[in-house]
Parts: structure tokens; sequence; C-alpha cells
């Protein structure tokens, strides 16, 4: 009898086995999704880092974009120029010349620079510390508790006297780090050279009250305007027209430069040889590496 038991149980696990193999093999044939030969071969060139800099989730989503829905194959702001015409390439067309994208950060005042300042004793991040009114006289400046150097995954961006500074070596432009700025001072902008030339303030308000909370923030007072037509007045804050921007810049700008009370036009990105040079005896380099960006809407270019 126990023999018996066993040989139909036995029995019954071969024959469930065979029909759910017949079944399985029958729903893998029935669903199956077609997987273009061109997504994986873009997933293998692109650097999977999964960012998101491109505007997608991650790697994956962004190859399928481009082999299925024509995605533009520029916007991998890690992989860069060589990844664009690795993908342009899978994919069989042209691809210009694509500007590297980097952050660029509108606040130049650091802890001693800032007027009005006061205890805070709430969560130590800018999201929280964004949401209370006294935390400095400055409503527009870096809150420096580092929300931007935790979201970036290439250490490249670090809080240094209570202000948000790029390490332009390491960054890739990925763009976490604008995503999770509350006051939206750090834009992401295309470099048409190594060092771009920026305004470190972000400030929209009249001189005297810039001057109230800020010792070295943009007082609007238009020198660099009517020093250079590169240079134009918005809301009392200078703003760079990067469109007309040359990676040379002519004489007149750099005594537009010379010329701010406040010394808040500044060239960030990577040092020159000739930076280095200079400040190759000093224990901190006197080439500004930071960066500053003006106000609210981040999606627009500005000095």
């Amino acid at each position: 009898m126990t023999w018996v038991t066993i040989g139909l149980s036995a029995a019954t696990m071969l024959t469930m086995a065979v029909v759910l193999t017949a079944i399985l093999g029958w729903a893998n044939k029935k669903f199956q999704v077609d997987v273009d030969d061109r997504v994986l071969t873009i997933i293998g060139v692109l650097p999977g880092a999964n960012c998101g800099g491109c505007g997608y989730v991650g790697c994956g989503e962004y190859a399928e974009a481009v082999a299925l829905e024509h995605e533009a194959v520029n916007k991998c702001t890690v992989g860069g120029q060589r990844c664009a015409t690795a993908v342009a390439g899978i994919m069989g067309v042209e691809v210009g010349e694509t500007l590297p994208f980097r952050p660029i950060v509108h606040c130049g005042a650091g802890y001693n620079d800032r007027l009005g300042r006061n205890e805070y004793r709430g969560e130590t991040v800018c999201a929280a510390a964004n949401l209370v009114t006294d935390v400095q006289g400055c409503t527009y400046g870096c809150l420096g508790f580092g929300d931007c150097s935790r979201a970036c995954m290439f250490d490249a961006l670090h809080v240094v006297d209570g202000l948000a500074r790029v390490d332009y070596e390491k960054c890739v432009g990925c763009g976490a780090c604008a995503k999770v700025c509350p006051r939206n001072i750090i834009t992401i902008t295309p470099f048409k050279s190594d060092r771009m030339l920026a305004v470190t303030c972000s400030n929209k308000d009249k001189g005297k009250d810039v001057i109230a909370v800020c010792n070295v923030g943009c007082i609007g007072c238009g020198a660099c305007a009517r020093t250079s037509s590169l240079f134009t007045l918005e809301d009392n804050l200078s703003t760079i027209n990067y469109e007309a921007y040359s990676p040379t810049c002519s004489l007149e700008v750099l005594e537009a430069c010379e010329k701010c009370k406040r010394q808040r036009l500044v060239f960030v990105g990577k040092p020159t040889a000739g930076d280095l040079e200079k400040t190759a005896d000093l224990v901190a380099p006197a080439v500004v590496e930071p960066d500053f960006k003006t106000t609210v809407d981040d999606t627009e270019w500005r000095g």
C-alpha cells in the first residue's frame, strides 16, 4: 500500500511538472517581448551611472528612449561627447559638438559675509531650513547644510565655510545638486570652456537691502552693464548673456569684472595652468572654484 501511495504521488508530481512546463513554455512564447538589439548595444556604451542627468530614471530607460522613441543621442552628461558620438553611430545619425553641462552655484557668501544670521535648531538640511524665515538675512543665498553635497554621487561638491563649492575635476554635470537645492541657486550651465564667468549672487533685492544682509552681494549698480553689452540688469541683479558669451573674454568684459564693487563677477571651473602656477605656494587656492547662480528659474542661463 505504501509503495502504491508513493508511486501515485510521484506520478502526480511528474504530471504537474510536465503540465506546468508546457504552460510556461506557451506563455513565454505568447507574451514574449522582443528587445531591440540597439537598446542593449546603447546600454553597453553608456557609462552606467544611472544618475538621472539625462532626465530618465537610469541608463536602461534612456537607451530605450533613444532606440525606440528617437530621443536625442547627446543627453548623457556623464559620458559627454565621446558617448554621444558612440550612441549616434549605433543609431546611424549625426551628432554635433556637445557642450559639457556643469553646475554653477550662484552665491559667494561665506559665514562671515552673511548678516542677520540666527541660531538654527531644526533639522540640519537645506530643505527644512529653507522653511524658516530667520535663518539668515538673505533669503536667496546658500544655506550651507549640504543637501547638494549628499545628493552628489561623484564626491564633486562640498560645503566649505557654509558655501557649496564644486570640484570641477570630479563633476560630470548630472544635475543632482541642482534638483535638491531648495533655493534653486545651482544651475546646470553649458560650459563653452573649462572656465566660465559667473555672477556670484542671487539676490534680487535693491542695493540697500542687499547691503543690510550680505557683505558681498550684488547691489545692482549696473557698472558691468555700462561697460560691456554681455551684462544686463534683471530685477536688480547682474546677468550674463551666455548665448553671446565667448570663451575668450574681451578687454571690456575683463574691465567690467574689475569695476564690480562687490567683486561678484568670478571665473569658475577647472583652473588653468597659469592659475595653478600663481597659487602653487599658497595653502588655499586663490582661484575661486565655487559657483554662483541667480534665482528661482533653474532652466534659465544666468550669470
